[in-house]
């Protein structure tokens, strides 16, 4: 005897938003059914990750985080040239961690020519990624938008307390922003409502709901992205309906229990597979959660993920 699946058909659908310039276009979004529900709906355009380059040489990676990039690490053009070259990045995240005014604190304009060498040097889409430091990121992300204005890029995060002057600058170049909100539906919405009243094209925003890793609150980030799909698959509400980014890298590999060594605490295996179990199965996670961009960090955690993305499409 057959059995007949129960389906629904959902009335909302996310926007489509196109990501890079013309020679290096990513589409994400367009979903109209839930996350791999494609028995219910569509979803064209399948989830992409961004892998992530430092304008710095990070001091607190753990071993196994350090050793795909070790050559590399003190030349994030030589970076990005290797994830799109070696690993076969799909997009390149390019996080701003000297601009931040408790570390190395450079100017607006260093941090703007390494945009540029990095822009030049790789032909995918660039997210570019600050310290979430409103007066610093304002700053540097003006200066990148205006520098860097022959290529479309991505720029985030896009807080509340900066959007106006981030925004702005984003729309007179042509670039897309990251509408950032700290895992919580309401101040989600209520920043893509500002955003809009501003005047941002809708075409040209994502959504980072912020996220955690397994073990530090990652059902909260499920939950709440799920309900921001819920909404706006089921409740149409057009406020909601654009495609989610997760900075999930950062939070997977700052974790203790991607440092901790084998002498120190034997019961947590081997510390050169733990991180990229850690980083994966958090990926899973969220990609089951609705994400449309991931940011991630180990190369054997991103082939994992997309055997997963290609065996869940089919």
């Amino acid at each position: 005897m057959a059995v007949e699946i129960p389906k629904l058909n959902y009335t909302g659908s996310i926007r489509s938003v196109s990501l890079g310039g013309s020679d290096n276009t990513v589409t994400v979004g367009g979903e109209t059914c839930f996350p791999f529900y494609t028995f219910e709906g569509a979803m064209p355009n399948h989830p992409r990750i961004a892998m992530e380059v430092y304008d710095e040489r990070p001091v607190d990676w753990p071993e196994a985080a350090v050793f795909p990039f070790a050559d590399v690490l003190d030349d994030p053009v030589a970076w990005a040239g290797k994830c799109v070259e070696v690993y076969g990045a799909e997009m390149i995240c390019l996080q701003l961690e000297s601009t931040d005014p408790n570390g190395s604190n450079r100017s607006s304009e260093e941090a703007a020519r390494v945009v540029q060498k990095v822009a030049a040097a790789v032909d995918v889409p660039l997210i570019v990624w600050g310290t979430a430091n409103h007066d610093k990121d304002t700053e540097v992300l003006r200066v990148v938008a205006e520098t860097t204005q022959n290529r479309r890029l991505v720029l985030g995060p896009v807080e509340e307390g900066d959007y106006k002057k981030i925004s702005a600058a984003a729309m007179a170049y042509g670039h897309t922003v990251i509408a950032s909100s700290p895992i919580d539906i309401n101040l989600a919405k209520q920043l893509n409502i500002l955003m809009g009243n501003l005047g941002v094209n809708p075409g040209n925003m994502i959504m980072d709901p912020t996220v955690s890793a397994i073990g530090y609150g990652i059902e909260y980030a499920y939950s709440v992205m799920e309900r921001i799909r819920m909404a706006a698959l089921t409740q149409q509400d057009d406020k909601l309906q654009f495609p989610l980014i997760c900075n999930i890298a950062r939070e997977t590999w700052k974790s203790k229990e991607a440092k901790v060594s084998e002498t120190e605490d034997p019961r947590l295996g081997d510390p050169s597979r733990r991180g990229i179990t850690l980083e994966a199965m958090s990926a899973t996670i969220l990609l089951l959660a609705g994400a449309d961009i991931l940011i991630m960090r180990h190369p054997e955690a991103i082939k994992l993920i997309k055997e997963l993305i290609s065996d869940l499409s089919i």
